[in-house]
């Protein structure tokens, strides 16, 4: 018993130097708004369950961040792509494939899930160049039979 007692004294000890070291990368910082604005938002994160404002604001900073890295052509991003379509359409399951194998060097896994005794849902993880990770989504949410297409863009950064 002392000596669980003894390695969960430890462990806190350790999770609060931890808990202390991140408490130190956190700044803090003013910000002016609008009181209607301020209404709108508070509204808005309450919705989607954020906490506090800090987090909400941390989260648009990070989208913010992403879309931006997206738009550097250098950059390597990564991100999903999701699309739903008819597997009595055409040869599409074949298509797909055949698309999956010429882009193998972006795409890192599959996820295919039978909705229906019709529809699939696909969600594809990829990365690369935006340009390259675009013109794929692009072609797979453009094929007939796909009903819809989602591209999600994500960072290997943040």
């Amino acid at each position: 018993m002392v000596k669980i007692f003894s390695i969960l004294t430890n462990l806190l000890k350790v999770y609060n130097i931890l808990l202390l070291q991140n408490m130190r990368k956190i700044k803090r910082f003013g910000v002016s708004i609008e009181t209607d604005l301020l209404k709108k938002f508070d509204k808005t994160i309450r919705k989607k369950g954020y906490s506090t404002r800090s987090e909400a604001i941390r989260d648009l900073i990070r989208e913010n961040l992403i879309e931006e890295e997206w738009k550097d052509k250098e950059n390597e991003v990564a991100g999903t792509i999701t699309i739903i379509f008819d597997h009595n359409v055409g040869d599409i399951p074949n298509k797909l494939l055949d698309i999956q194998h010429k882009h193998h060097r972006n795409i890192v896994s599959t996820t295919h899930v039978h909705i229906d005794e019709e529809n699939c849902l696909e969600v594809l993880v990829v990365e690369g160049k935006p340009s390259e990770i675009i013109k794929l989504a692009d072609k797979l949410k453009s094929m007939k039979g796909v009903k819809q297409g989602k591209l999600v863009m994500s960072s290997k950064k943040i």
